[in-house]
């Protein structure tokens, strides 16, 4: 039996397709020129590539080719009414003026985006000809969709003069508007039975679709959407967005394409719509145009000026706040804030994070530092085993700090912002009876220009219509200006913000993260030793490090760090990283000159930890009247925090060290190795405890059928293959007691050495992995004799402990967790840290210390870690928990260790910079202040206790200040004997000022 109700609305659906064709009516063709590049050529050298003439059909280039297109034609004599081009070359184009000044992004309908979100094509630009008029236009074209495809074949769909229909089109809107209302509504209401009655008068004005049927038409819809929400007790606020991930299924360079593209077609959409608002979060994007676009720049500066382009967020990209280091969080908010304050004077008061794949318990302390009141992310919603409990609350972070936060309650940045979208948002927002306000992001990212004509016209209709909330354009600043208003009312979630999903993140690329890491500890290094040479006089290298750190907090971005990007982005960002850090560590070379003096005969050992430190050296020293070369000699030095001692004469090697394939002994740790390459005892000789309970630094590979972003967590479930060990050796080198093992799997060789040094209680894990095999995990594991329920995890400015038990579905969902330089299980008496050089992956369940050491996916980079690596973990036994046992200390040494510098034998033995009398206070970064006039400090406390620190300087001191991030007085401070004293509550951050 059929159903008459549902077949008239079918009908009535079709009949709204019918009416989306008619709005364009194509009157002539438009001849296609295309001149095509492999790389992006400037409007200058439009017609320096391989010349085409095509036509409808013809596919022009491969996949992320280039193209200079100019399409011409002339307006047929018999045409009336507006004017339009209609152009979809299966790829994103920019339209230019004359002058190559960008004027409109355009994107093709095929793009593979979620059209339950509306359309991805814009394809329409309107021109003000009359007939007979020419058309001449020019655009820089690219063969990729939106999400770095090649969508149908490259090949020409669209090229075409055409009239609009003007009534036909709103008429499309009204009927589009009215149908996705009533059938979001429940059916038994009045309002529903009307809606649809409207509608199916209005559909039976229509014979032929004409521009002079459609006022009829529209007549019968007018009075539905004139009624009015009346006294509707939520109002969502709207503004417009683009999420654009800097690099993804496409290179960075197109992300630059993408971004003006993007932002031409929302101030042509500006023009059209006056109560449109958009927003961009990331100051890098506005940094391309800045150098690439002026006049779209200017335009850009207008619309902020106005107040209708907001500058949203505060970082200098959306990072991955997991990974990124916490010294380069400071820098993406500084430097993010530093370009919006400096470039449209706006100090951002929110955090724009929509699309993070977690966020660390560190961040609010951080926001709050730099000035931030409020942070907004939707990415939660993706959780696949929870539901996140609250769409906005309070989020206190690891020292107490909290914002003020908000999750757009439709669970996504491309809300279509019809109908649907609307009363979706209502439904689950979790805090409606108790907040009258939420957010809804619009539009179409990563290149599919942000909101179309499609969003605004439905917003228009929404605003203020029956049946559903009231919906008002406006920046999400002042939406949270509102929402603080109710703040006493939210609840409160402490600490990190875990998304139960992409979990494979952690590991994924391990080269690309290896690199990160390397380059945080390098610039830091760098900081210190030009701080410290300004002091003296030198000029402060700050032109030359600001680029620096902006790339390398763009390749923090969260789908280049994570390592869920293509093989271009990698194969570019590791060639980056290591231009980088040449340039990095030959600044650093300048700056210990200018304190050192010039490379001679001697060896300065460089201390850039706030501690003091003693380890082994490996320089090249003089011996003999001739002051000729000896070779290398070991020596064991102590150097005090941040300072330098100088080494003259060659010191002596160690003796009573013990190294056979299964004994390692440097008389603090005695290390048993099994036959088939694993460890079978470490015992701490002082009080003959054993730190296993079963087989360690087990080699496991698992095979993964994941993506970069998501691997089974089940994949405990098979028991995994093992790496064969081919070869077993041992020797003493120096301090250095060695096991060194080869082992092999597949086409893929792991060379270890398992390394005891003399006075150390870390046993090291010395890796180089040529790893080829793809579709796998490689784990290490650890199970130690120690009882707990929680793991101590380093992450930026802290700590934070997480369940070693899978005792709810909220500790099971966190079976694979991030950490920085170490994890921890820890009882009263003693303890087991597994540290690492530039590893996050990790799974602690009950006492076993699993890291996960590369991952091979097979997409979006078919090659990911099939590479060359090396990478250093260990095993680190101690006395008391984390924090009596130095672990953070021990993690950073790993990380930073004792850096050899050569210098002449008249060198100076530098003193420490700066001194803290707080055991557990550690002095992050030390750089020159972003004004030139003073020297920067960032502290913080590591051990989750208050304490009263006292910070000593090695320089004379005129003047010093508590400041925020951006190093703006907070608090003068009393000196005392060049030293000042702070107070510090737990995991706090301190920015110190001094002059």
């Amino acid at each position: 039996m059929i159903n008459l109700a549902e077949h008239t609305r079918h009908e009535l659906f079709r009949a709204l397709e019918l009416i989306r064709e008619a709005r364009y009516v194509v009157i002539a063709p438009l001849a296609i020129t295309a001149w095509v590049t492999a790389e992006p050529v400037p409007f200058a050298q439009r017609t320096s590539g391989k010349k085409k003439v095509l036509k409808k059909g013809d596919a022009w280039a491969s996949l992320f080719d280039c193209a200079w297109f100019r399409f011409q034609g002339t307006v047929p004599k018999h045409a009336r009414g507006q004017i339009a081009v209609l152009l979809d070359v299966h790829g994103e184009m920019l339209l230019v003026d004359a002058t190559g000044n960008a004027v409109r992004g355009l994107t093709t309908k095929n793009s593979g985006f979620d059209q339950s979100h509306g359309l991805p094509g814009k394809h329409v630009h309107r021109m003000p000809l009359k007939a007979g008029g020419t058309v001449d236009l020019w655009a820089d074209g690219a063969c990729n969709d939106l999400f770095g495809k090649l969508s149908g074949e490259g090949r020409i769909r669209h090229a075409d003069i055409a009239l609009e229909h003007h009534e036909l089109n709103a008429l499309f809107h009204d009927l589009e508007v009215v149908l996705d209302l009533a059938k979001q509504l429940p059916q038994d209401t009045a309002r529903a039975a009307r809606l649809w009655e409207a509608a199916r008068r209005s559909v039976a004005e229509l014979r032929d679709y004409t521009e002079a049927e459609a006022p009829r038409a529209r007549a019968h819809l007018a009075p539905e959407l004139a009624r009015r929400a009346g006294d509707h007790p939520l109002t969502l606020s709207a503004v417009g967005h683009a999420h654009m991930d800097l690099a993804w299924l496409w290179p960075v360079r197109e992300t630059k394409r993408k971004t003006a593209r993007t932002f031409a077609t929302v101030l042509r959409n500006m023009e059209r719509y006056p109560e449109y608002i958009f927003g961009a979060s990331q100051p890098q994007q506005y940094a391309w145009i800045k150098e690439s676009q002026p006049a779209l720049w200017k335009q850009i500066k207008q619309r902020v000026a106005e107040g209708r382009w907001e500058c949203q967020g505060a970082m200098w990209c959306e990072p991955d706040t997991n990974l990124a280091s916490g010294e380069a969080l400071a820098r993406q908010l500084l430097y993010g804030t530093k370009f919006f304050v400096e470039e449209f004077g706006k100090r951002p008061r929110n955090l724009w994070l929509p699309d993070v794949f977690g966020y660390s318990g560190s961040l609010p302390q951080l926001l709050r530092h730099a000035g931030v009141e409020n942070f907004m992310t939707i990415k939660l919603s993706w959780s696949t085993v929870n539901r996140f409990p609250h769409h906005t609350f309070h989020w206190q972070g690891i020292d107490g700090s909290s914002v003020l936060a908000h999750m757009p309650p439709q669970g996504t940045y491309n809300s279509a912002a019809n109908p649907s979208a609307v009363l979706e948002s209502e439904r689950q927002y979790r805090e409606k009876a108790i907040s009258d306000r939420a957010l809804l992001v619009f539009g179409i990212g990563d290149g599919g220009g942000g909101p179309g004509e499609d969003h605004l016209e439905r917003l228009a209709r929404c605003a203020d219509v029956q049946g559903l909330p009231k919906v008002v354009q406006e920046p999400a600043e002042k939406f949270f200006a509102r929402l603080q208003k109710q703040s006493e009312h939210f609840p409160r979630y402490c600490g990190e913000l875990y998304l139960e999903k992409h979990q494979g993140t952690y590991t994924t690329q391990a080269a690309n993260k290896k690199w990160n890491r390397r380059m945080e500890w390098a610039l830091r290094s760098c900081e210190l030793a030009a701080a410290r040479a300004a002091l003296s006089g030198s000029r402060y290298p700050q032109r030359e490090l600001v680029p620096i750190w902006h790339e390398v907090l763009l390749y923090q971005f969260h789908d280049i760090l994570p390592g869920s990007s293509i093989t271009r982005v990698y194969d570019e960002s590791l060639q980056r990283y290591a231009q980088l850090h040449r340039e990095t560590t030959a600044l650093t070379t300048i700056a210990d000159q200018a304190t050192l003096g010039k490379a001679g005969t001697a060896t300065a050992i460089m201390n850039d930890l706030s501690w003091d430190r003693s380890g082994w050296i490996h320089s090249a020293l003089p011996t003999g009247r001739s002051g000729s070369s000896a070779g290398t000699q070991w020596s064991h030095v102590t150097v005090p925090a941040l300072g330098s001692v100088v080494l003259t004469k060659e010191g002596s090697a160690p003796s009573g060290l013990v190294a056979t394939p299964t004994l390692l002994d440097n008389g603090i740790l005695r290390v048993r190795l099994a036959i088939d390459g694993t460890l079978s005892s470490v015992v701490v000789t002082a009080t003959g405890r054993e730190v296993l309970n079963g087989p360690g630094n087990v080699l496991a590979i698992h095979r993964d059928h994941g993506d970069a972003w998501d691997f089974s967590l089940t994949y405990t479930d098979q028991t995994p293959e093992k790496a064969h060990l081919t070869s077993t050796s041992a020797h003493v080198d120096g301090p250095h007691a060695i096991v060194k093992q080869v082992w092999s799997y597949g086409a893929s060789t792991i060379t270890q050495q398992v390394v005891l040094t003399a006075g150390s209680q870390r046993l090291e894990f010395r890796t180089a992995a040529d790893w080829q095999d793809g579709g796998r995990m490689v784990r290490t594991s650890f199970p130690v004799t120690v009882q707990t329920d929680a793991a101590t995890c380093h992450i930026q400015f802290g700590t934070i402990q997480r369940a070693t038990h899978r005792n709810t579905s909220w500790d099971a969902a966190k079976d694979e967790i991030c950490a920085h330089t170490f994890v921890d299980l820890s009882e009263r008496t003693h303890g087991v840290a597994l540290l690492n050089d530039g590893k996050y992956g990790h799974r602690v369940h009950g006492n076993v210390l699993d890291l996960h050491l590369l991952r091979t996916p097979n997409f979006p980079d078919p090659v990911a870690d099939r590479t060359h690596h090396t990478f250093t973990y260990a095993l680190y036994p101690h006395v008391g928990d984390h924090v009596a046992g130095h672990v953070l200390r021990e993690g950073y040494d790993l990380n930073c260790p004792l850096r050899v510098v050569p210098v002449a034998t008249s060198a100076p033995a530098l003193p420490s910079l700066c001194t803290v009398d707080a055991e557990h206070v550690v002095i992050e970064a030390i750089k020159r202040s972003e004004d030139g006039n003073a020297t920067v400090f960032r502290l913080f406390e590591s051990a989750g206790a208050e304490a009263l620190c006292t910070v000593r300087f090695g320089f004379p001191i005129g003047k010093a200040w508590l400041t925020d991030l951006h190093e703006k007085a907070v608090e003068k401070l009393i000196i005392r004997d060049g030293a000042v004293m702070v107070p510090f509550k737990r995991f706090q951050i301190v920015t110190l000022r001094v002059s």
